[in-house]
């Protein structure tokens, strides 16, 4: 993603600064930190031209295991601002906030005003259904107006998502042989199915008490969940692989970094608004290009790209584990072994921070094909430009893959 206009507006502040005598815009930039790098390029972007902010994960390690450097204890220790995700996703920055960074303003971008959050994903969740269903229709995700109203997860409007294409009635879950689906690996009967208007899957008769939901081991992965016990509020905080919420973000980033140095406020503003404006195109041009591999299954090696799906149509029947972390069980490769021949599923993505050396396995005697997808940009330069540039390049290998 390149920002011409949000690089040369700065930059003609400075001369107007200079020869008016008005303080410089750089000279008094507060510290910014930024967790990882999907999140550390929309503040780039928008502090384009005023300050350059810290990036504390650079390398490709997991933020659920990072472990800081002591120039990563430096900056949050002089840091005005600080930008992240939230707990769910940075294990290892709650307390070193509490600690190092106590005097600092610190923004959990998922949580930011106009992000649009998903459940935790359980078992049913997946579309495990037939995919012949016809068109997605997710062209109408708001290229020019994107309006969070059409992502609409609060109340889990499937119409915009297509799901009505799928034809729940059909699926009768009863025939999707739900002792496959391994509950034990998921375990999240409490995300209120009845909320998401599918009262007609009738989840009462799916006699859930047999998969062992007790067995699923909830404290090997935190993944996305403030409370292992209240499992109804679990949130997927993978938030910003939807370029939608990307904006969102982006405009809490401004308003804080606009409270945070009034000087520029102006400046951070007319930044803010071309990263809008280039993530319009992103959006448009990943809804266009995805268009044809819509309908073709696959399965990921952790469930990290709901958004992605979700803003874009895609079908993904599965995920090997639910955190990167934890070592999935003999049961569940069988699983998702059974399901990759019962679905006809395409593609297994693995990742770039973990050996393929299981996914590999896993499609062996099928026809599968393997790709890579990547959350964070782990092997792409940090900068502006990386949030583009990282979902283009998943776009690249879903396409690849899937074609």
């Amino acid at each position: 993603m390149t920002l011409p206009p949000a690089r040369s507006l700065p930059v003609l502040s400075l001369a107007l600064a200079g020869a008016l005598g008005a303080p410089a815009a750089a000279a008094d930039t507060p510290d910014v930190v930024v967790s990882i790098k999907p999140l550390h390029s929309l503040v780039a972007g928008v502090m384009a031209g005023i300050g350059e902010p810290h990036l504390l994960m650079e390398g490709g390690q997991s933020p659920h295991t990072y472990s800081m450097r002591p120039s990563d204890a430096a900056a949050l220790e002089s840091a005005a601002v600080v930008f992240w995700a939230g707990p769910q996703i940075e294990n290892f920055l709650p307390d070193a906030l509490d600690t190092l960074a106590a005097d600092a303003v610190t923004v959990a971008l998922a949580d930011a005003d106009g992000v649009s959050r998903l459940p935790v994903r359980t078992g049913d969740d997946w579309d495990t259904h037939d995919h012949s269903h016809g068109d997605h229709g997710h062209g109408d995700h708001g290229h020019g107006d994107h309006g969070h109203d059409d992502h609409a997860h609060d109340d889990h409007d499937h119409d915009e998502h297509a799901r009505d294409d799928h034809d729940h009635d059909e699926h009768a879950h009863d025939d999707h042989g739900h002792d496959e689906h391994a509950h034990d690996d998921h375990g999240h009967e409490e995300h209120a199915h009845d909320d998401h208007g599918h009262d007609e899957h009738a989840h009462d008769d799916h006699g859930h008490d047999e998969h062992a939901h007790d067995d699923h081991a909830h404290d090997e992965h935190d993944h996305g969940h403030e409370d292992h016990g209240d499992h109804a509020d679990a949130m997927d905080t993978h938030v910003w692989l939807d370029p939608v919420n990307a904006q969102a973000m982006v405009r809490a980033v401004a308003e804080t970094l606009a409270t945070a140095d009034p000087a520029n406020a102006a400046a951070y503003a007319a930044n803010a608004d071309t990263v809008i404006g280039e993530l319009d195109t992103l959006t448009a041009e990943l809804d266009d290009r995805l268009a044809p591999v819509r309908q073709r299954p696959f399965i990921v090696f952790h469930d990290a790209y709901q958004y992605l799906e979700a803003r874009f149509g895609l079908t993904a029947a599965g995920s090997i584990t639910i955190s990167p972390e934890v070592q999935p069980s003999a049961a569940r490769v069988q699983e998702m072994h059974d399901l990759l021949a019962r679905l006809d599923v395409v593609c297994v993505f693995s990742e770039p921070q973990f050996e393929p050396a299981l996914v590999n396995s896993l499609i062996t005697g099928t026809d599968a094909g393997t790709g890579v997808l990547d959350p964070l940009g782990v092997d792409l330069p940090a900068g502006p430009a990386l949030y583009g540039d990282l979902l283009r390049r998943n776009a690249d290998a879903l396409i690849d893959c899937l074609s």
